[in-house]
């Protein structure tokens, strides 16, 4: 798909600044009060992340949280007692919980990828409007599933690409990249995101509190560290490439507006002899756009934390733009042949971080030598929590306020590529995409 019919699909094109959206906005929420009733459906750890996000909404109520592990269940319903002064209904079935409660307007989901689609399908055919963690699924298939589910219900689906609400990932890509064009044009795309060996060891659990194993096959884990571990399977996750890589895959193709039309990449169990999934994977994807021919490279090292830390880094002719939900992993670099930005920083648009330092030898530069590029802070600085604008805007599109940042059809359109990634590296072969790989 072209950068053009991908934006025209998106509902706006780049002049406007490529948020993606809903073409109309969604109803009023029909609490008596305006208040928003909010499910918790998975309310482990990332579950957890989300709902201190919301804390610092106002205007919802958590209505009930499910979980089938009572470990979660309870400590989900203590935070809501502790925020709202309320127990809210507790289950540990989904089905149960949509049977039984009344006034729902709204369900974050944050299980493990593989019961990502059948829950959102559930919530919004009951009439629900649905938060879901990336990735969208653990399948092509079942993301497509909940596509399908959004457009019959006629209800909001939000997908967690938080970036996409990000104050500074937004003015980049508007106002410097779209508009002061300050990159010139892009022709490579780095990123990454590598995690330690320390920290991408197996998690535990007590054995007091493990979940029967009767439960624990009726939800399809073969046992507690399938459970506790599912990004490790294959068929309950997309592996790193789909924890890790869809945040910032998904950035390439949303700053790029357009899909790649290949991928080949390499991948192995480097470190993690026993698991299902490679720990180590590099991409390569390739775009067509209306400038040319970009390439764009993507690694997650399960092995080190080296290496700078996660980040994408947009190349182009007479910039390069480095950005990351840290300010500390986040530059912008001028090349000494580029225009000058002064004039941007006049009108606050950037601001210098530092001056060019040359290399000086035998009285001069080397002639094979260019001049240190200027280094310059992006703006855009984000003073909630990372996930909290994401779900501001999904509570504002919900009362009518707001068009969603990232539907459920756009982060299919973005997130489609990624899912072909493991693919690739296991038969060692690029994949052409095709009209077969990335449709919906």
């Amino acid at each position: 798909m072209n950068r053009r019919n991908f934006l025209a699909k998106s509902g706006v094109l780049a002049g406007a600044g490529m948020v993606m959206g809903l073409p109309g906005l969604a109803s009023v929420a029909t609490s008596a009060n305006n208040k928003i009733n909010v499910a918790l459906i998975g309310v482990g750890k990332q579950g957890r992340v989300l709902f201190e996000a919301m804390a610092n909404i106002p205007g919802l109520h958590f209505q009930a949280v499910c979980d089938i592990w009572d470990y979660n269940r309870r400590g989900g319903a203590s935070k809501v007692r502790a925020l709202q002064g309320h127990v809210p209904n507790q289950y540990s079935d989904i089905d149960d919980m949509l049977a039984k409660e009344k006034g729902l307007d709204a369900a974050i989901i944050a299980t493990p990828d593989f019961w990502h689609s059948p829950h959102t399908v559930k919530c919004l055919d009951a009439g629900l409007h649905v938060y879901c963690e990336k990735m969208m699924a653990e399948s092509i298939e079942s993301a497509r599933l909940m596509v399908h589910a959004m457009d019959r219900s006629g209800k909001l689906c939000q997908i967690g690409h938080q970036r996409r609400s990000n104050p500074r990932y937004t003015f980049t890509l508007d106002h410097l990249i779209n508009d002061k064009k300050i990159c010139g044009t892009i022709v490579n795309i780095n990123g990454q995101w590598n995690r330690a060996v320390a920290s991408s060891q197996d998690l535990q659990y007590k054995k007091s509190l493990a979940i029967d194993p009767k439960i624990l096959e009726q939800y399809g884990y073969k046992d507690m560290h399938a459970f506790m571990n599912w990004r490790y399977y294959r068929d309950l996750s997309g592996g790193p490439i789909s924890d890790l890589g869809a945040h910032q895959i998904d950035v390439y193709n949303w700053f790029l507006g357009c899909q790649p039309k290949s991928v080949f990449a390499s991948g192995g169990n480097d470190y993690f002899k026993s698991r299902e999934h490679y720990d180590n994977v590099m991409a390569i994807f390739e775009y067509d756009t209306p400038q040319g021919a970009v390439r764009a490279f993507y690694q997650v090292l399960t092995t080190t934390s080296s290496g700078g830390g996660y980040f994408e880094s947009f190349m182009g002719t007479e910039g390069t733009v480095k950005i990351a939900e840290l300010a500390s992993n986040s530059a912008i670099y001028r090349e000494s042949t580029a225009p000058s930005w002064d004039d941007l920083v006049k009108k606050g648009y950037l601001k210098r971080k530092s001056s060019p330092v040359q290399q000086k030898a035998a009285g001069g530069i080397s002639s094979y030598e260019s001049a240190a590029a200027e280094e310059y802070m992006l703006p855009g600085e984000l003073t909630k929590p990372p996930h909290q604008p994401h779900l501001e805007n999904f509570f504002a599109a919900i009362r009518g306020e707001a068009k969603l940042n990232c539907d459920a059809r756009h982060a299919f359109e973005s997130e489609a590529p990624i899912y072909w990634v493991n693919p690739s590296a296991e038969t060692k072969s690029p994949i052409i995409f095709t009209e077969d790989h990335l449709k919906i």
